[in-house]
């Protein structure tokens, strides 16, 4: 197979911009073109970026197009996704991959037929923080992990987000628009779900946008805004994860592991990097050992001060992976059973029972530093 791949981009609004600046820091692909029900908002990233811009029909009869990324909305990435492998190409989506099993099924099977492959974000977890957690996991730094705590709360993103309209629509919410990220970094370090359980609600039947340029507008909520769950895994740990969109602070930390041998605190897996920290039996939590992993490296300016973020990264080894004839790290495997894991929950939050996942998959390889670099340029 040839050593590069050309790729396409379908959907042009505000998260396309972080997959055309950074995906020329990896190997083995090249953004060639993108499209969007706009075609005009499709011209402008066309011309930012250096690409041709196309209508959907277009990009996916580009024979030039080997992979193609589904950057839509969430209630778009089923139908776009389908499309994209019935064009015969590949596809990486953002998350969440669908918003139903049967859905991710349909797809598995289409692809099973193709011999196509599906890659899906997010992919914060091959970040260096998280895999010096995976590595301290891997090494027994804390023993067995018997339990944990999650929580990714805040008031909101009505008050940022120039359209927030789908996150309060079925699709939307937090445990499909945030839970992604805790529970692939969940997978990576403990590894498939058994069960699950939970409660819902939501604070308001309706917001206001306070973001520009459509302050004041009311906007409906037709999902759970505030999900408690709790996720029994295969391997017998039991770990809380709280998402919610009702809170205005907290002090809880992101993500807390419990082992027999010592505890462990892994920072937020919206972000490649942080801090890792760790205590033994002795109770004394200190910082790990830094490693230079090269996904911990800061390499953009934020509000917040100097950050990690190479996402691309999962295209990137799912690139590498097509190449080289390996499993993808983004695998569909892993985040169909995280679609899986995320509407069990909401199911279990409505009917007030556990349910059992009818899904499973295997952790992902790690990524060492040797395998981080190997992705870059």
């Amino acid at each position: 197979m040839t050593k590069e791949l050309g790729v396409g981009i379908i959907g042009c609004g505000n998260i396309s911009t972080t997959y055309f600046s950074l995906s020329p820091l990896f190997k083995g692909l090249k953004v060639l073109a993108c499209a969007d029900i706009n075609l005009q908002a499709a011209k402008a990233r066309a011309e930012e970026y250096g690409v041709v811009a196309q209508t959907i029909e277009e990009l996916l009869a580009n024979d030039e197009i080997d992979v193609v990324v589904n950057l839509t909305i969430p209630d778009a990435h089923y139908p776009v996704s389908k499309a994209i492998l019935e064009a015969g190409k590949h596809v990486y989506s953002e998350k969440p991959l669908v918003l139903t099993l049967e859905q991710g099924e349909e797809l598995r099977r289409i692809a099973k037929d193709k011999k196509l492959s599906v890659g899906c974000a997010p992919d914060t977890f091959l970040g260096g923080a998280h895999q010096l957690a995976r590595k301290y996991v891997d090494e027994g730094g804390i023993g067995r992990i018997t339990s944990g705590a999650c929580y990714v709360m805040g008031p909101g993103m009505e008050m940022w987000h120039p359209n927030p309209d789908f996150f309060f629509l079925p699709g939307g919410g937090p445990i499909l628009d945030m839970g992604p990220y805790y529970i692939a970094n969940l997978i990576n370090l403990i590894g498939p779900v058994k069960r699950v359980g939970a409660m819902t609600s939501m604070a308001s039947e309706t917001r206001t946008i306070s973001s520009q340029p459509r302050s004041g507008e009311t906007i409906p909520v037709k999902t759970p805004t505030t999900i408690q769950a709790l996720l029994e895994f295969v391997s017998g740990a039991t770990v809380t994860l709280t998402a919610s969109w009702d809170v205005w602070s907290h002090r809880h930390a992101n993500m807390e592991l419990y082992g027999t041998e010592g505890s462990l605190y892994v920072p937020d897996p919206n972000f490649f990097g942080g801090v890792v920290e760790a205590s033994g039996r002795d109770k004394n939590i200190q910082p790990l050992a830094a490693w230079d992993h090269p996904f911990g490296i800061f390499n953009q300016e934020s509000p917040q001060g100097p950050r990690a973020n190479y996402r691309t990264a999962g295209l990137a080894d799912m690139v590498a992976a097509l190449i080289d004839g390996r499993d993808a790290r983004c695998s569909l495997d892993r985040t169909l059973h995280g679609v899986d894991v995320m509407t069990s929950i909401l199911k279990a939050g409505q009917e007030g029972r556990f349910i059992e996942l009818t899904t499973t998959c295997t952790q992902p390889a790690a990524l060492g530093i040797e395998e981080a670099q190997a992705l870059l340029k």
